[in-house]
């Protein structure tokens, strides 16, 4: 059997980072998916596969190409966190799908207890990128053949078909044109988001959903301050994806884009994340994802509980139609 798809699992224990605790002590979701990786990361290396093996020997970058997790409970800056990675067992045509799992041990009501909370699910898919001037060139063994592509784009996935851009006025129409509700932010892709001297990683994808949703919000006088400010209410995720459909160059200009889909009871949203790079004239799909998010009341009367989005909020989710 491949040690990759044995039946072991591999337990990680870890803390939350303190830069994610950016309102009260309460953890983002980002952070949730950096731990995600850890854990990923440790599942590889106990089984010989670490990611400096897989690059100096193999030449292969090890990367999270899919992530879809599910947030059921909030996430403290001092809770110490148990992952808990198995292999999937369906398994997926050139990736390694695994399961993760995370609870989180936390004080009790009485001093020096503690509890356990299920703060995590999530599915996982790897893919083993060859890399560009990577010093490795053995050949893969054959429990990490499986997983090889020379590019993410190898792999199928739900990608739009390329549509033509040639200038920047091109590329506004083709993904946000008028009646869209859709908000589009352009960016260029520095070195700290990449992997291995020239490739979008992961991470840096769910980097740029956090930051959209932000400036999002911003545009739509909804914006992270103001809602805390005026009404206490605090942004909270309970569900997030973001799938990898093309490899992405450093300092390419990224093209995002954010699109409010469905309001839940007035009280959640869901929006999809959709990501292109222009190519000889043309907008090639690089990423898809989505996000439930909402806000949760700190103060006051019903605190700790859901907001309900009255007529100005739905109004700006919703670009003015109900």
């Amino acid at each position: 059997m491949s040690r990759l798809l044995d039946h072991e699992p591999t337990v990680y224990h870890g803390r939350p980072r303190y830069e994610g605790a950016n309102i009260r002590t309460w953890i983002g979701f980002k952070h949730f998916e950096y731990l995600v990786e850890e854990a990923v990361l440790q599942y590889f290396r106990d089984r010989g596969y670490g990611p400096a093996v897989l690059y100096h020997t193999y030449g292969l970058g090890l990367e999270i190409v899919d992530s879809s997790i599910q947030l059921p409970n909030a996430l403290n800056v001092d809770d110490e966190v148990t992952a808990t990675v198995t292999a999937a067992p369906t398994q997926p045509a050139g990736m390694l799908a695994l399961n993760v799992k995370f609870t989180a041990t936390r004080e009790a009501g009485n001093i020096g207890d503690e509890t356990e909370a299920k703060v995590l699910s999530g599915k996982v898919r790897v893919a083993l990128v060859r890399e560009k001037d990577a010093p490795g060139d053995a050949p893969a063994p054959a429990d990490l053949d499986p997983y090889v592509v020379s590019d993410v784009a190898e792999l199928d996935g739900p990608a739009r078909e390329p549509v033509a851009a040639a200038t920047d006025e091109d590329v506004r129409g083709a993904l946000v044109p008028e009646g869209s509700n859709a908000f589009l932010w352009s960016w260029r892709v520095p070195y700290f988001y990449c992997h291995y001297s020239h490739r979008l990683q992961h991470s840096g994808y769910v980097r740029a959903l956090e930051e959209i949703v932000d400036r999002f919000l911003a545009e739509r006088d909804l914006s992270i301050y103001t809602m805390l400010e005026e009404r206490g209410w605090i942004p909270v995720v309970s569900r997030a994806r973001v799938r990898m459909l093309a490899d992405v160059l450093m300092e390419e200009t990224l093209h995002t884009v954010f699109t409010v889909e469905d309001v839940i009871k007035n009280s959640l949203y869901t929006a999809r994340f959709d990501a292109y790079v222009r190519r000889d004239g043309r907008l090639v799909h690089t990423a898809t994802g989505s996000i439930m998010h909402g806000y949760a009341i700190s103060r006051g009367e019903g605190v700790g509980s859901l907001a309900q989005f009255d007529e100005r909020a739905l109004t700006a989710l919703l670009g003015g139609g109900r």
